[in-house]
């Protein structure tokens, strides 16, 4: 399904920020903090800053946050967006989904959330900023951090918070006109929504979220290839010529040096096949994949795998009964001009990297402080 529509303009505001302690910041066993019982959470994270693992800012702010990981750096605005508002028009919408949800999953999130009483982590938004707001973003990082770490997980990380009314102000008015697409959090973008609906006028009016400048320090966009169980090879080249698109044999240094924004690789372990689609363009290959060869197949799948890896969707196929096809990846344009047009890509077709990791900035709901006027 697809979420509604946050109306414009996008607002992004301070927020007192709730941060782990560095050595917690990445370490796998920091995310139990955040398990059942979830009405817990919070006596929780109290226990930790008596213990000086957690910190709570006194005064509300909008963060820099920098991030550095696997040699790609990302910086962005942390704040509290603003969700209290429902676009009706295409030409009001302020946030862009570019995939599907499923209900369930989104009740359960904005439960888990009003339960801890936190948005325990931001969704990751990109837009194209103003030169102005770069201006003033690189006038905030030149100046000495407030908080300056590398965490259990190996990533570094740089903090500022801006407080200055001024520069607030002219943030506000550069984000006013942008339109960000959601990188990361369909599903807890769409549990902020939830919330807000069944708690208008308070903390729930606004979700916790990272903006990023695509043009400044762009997330890589990689794909995520697929597994299908219960179909075979002979089942794709079949549906591939049903559909009057060419599935041929290759070896399988030929399948991978082949693919491309209109060429997949697919293989059941031991043979392989260069599958050519067409594919419009304003429509990305996973799209041409999921409505139109897919349904075309004579068997199955009875259940599709996404991976993040090569080595992870070769290890599914099986000439006895899966089949891996890996796929390419779109372009941010592409994804964006997608959202534009009202439509969504099929689950789990992006995967935008690398992404923070969990603790470095954090939101209260029982604070108050930051519900939007």
């Amino acid at each position: 399904m697809t979420p509604p529509y946050v109306a414009g303009p996008l607002r992004l505001l301070p927020f007192p920020g709730l941060m782990l302690a560095p050595h917690r910041v990445g370490d796998p066993s920091t995310g139990r903090a955040f398990a059942r019982p979830y009405r817990g959470v919070a006596a929780r994270l109290l226990r930790w800053q008596a213990r000086g693992l957690l910190r709570r800012d006194d005064e509300p702010a909008l963060y820099v946050h920098e991030y550095t990981a696997a040699g790609i750096t990302i910086r962005g605005l942390v704040g509290a967006l603003d969700v209290s508002r429902r676009a009706t028009r295409p030409e009001d919408r302020a946030v862009l989904p570019h995939e599907g949800i499923h209900p369930a999953q989104a009740d359960d999130l904005a439960d888990r959330m009003s339960e801890m009483g936190l948005n325990p982590a931001p969704i990751l938004l990109v837009h194209n900023g103003t030169a102005r707001l770069g201006e003033l973003v690189r006038t905030v990082v030149a100046a000495t951090p407030e908080h300056e770490f590398t965490d259990r997980g190996e990533q570094q990380h740089r903090i500022w918070a801006v407080r200055d009314p001024a520069v607030l102000a002219e943030v506000a008015d550069q984000l006013s006109g942008s339109r960000a697409l959601i990188a990361d959090g369909h599903h807890r973008y769409a549990a902020y929504l939830r919330l807000q609906r069944r708690h208008p006028g308070g903390a729930c009016d606004l979700g916790l979220a990272m903006l990023v400048d695509q043009r400044a320090t762009p997330l890589f966009l990689g794909p995520i290839h697929r597994s299908f169980t219960g179909t075979s090879l002979e089942d794709l080249r079949g549906a591939a010529e049903s559909i009057g698109m060419h599935c041929e044999s290759r070896t399988q240094s030929e399948a991978v040096a082949a693919l491309g924004p209109s060429t997949l690789a697919a293989t059941d372990g031991d043979d392989w096949a260069v599958l050519r689609l067409e594919v419009p363009p304003d429509r990305a290959a996973v799209e041409v994949l999921h409505r139109q060869l897919v349904p075309a197949l004579a068997h199955g799948p009875t259940s599709t795998g996404y991976h993040h890896t090569v080595d992870d969707a070769l290890a599914a196929a099986n000439p006895r009964s899966a089949l891996a096809v890996l796929m390419p990846a779109p372009s941010v344009d592409l994804v964006q001009q997608i959202a534009e047009d009202d439509r969504l890509l099929p689950e789990k077709a992006t995967s935008f990297q690398p992404k923070p990791s969990l603790g470095v900035l954090i939101r209260s709901l029982r604070d108050g402080s930051d519900a939007p006027t």
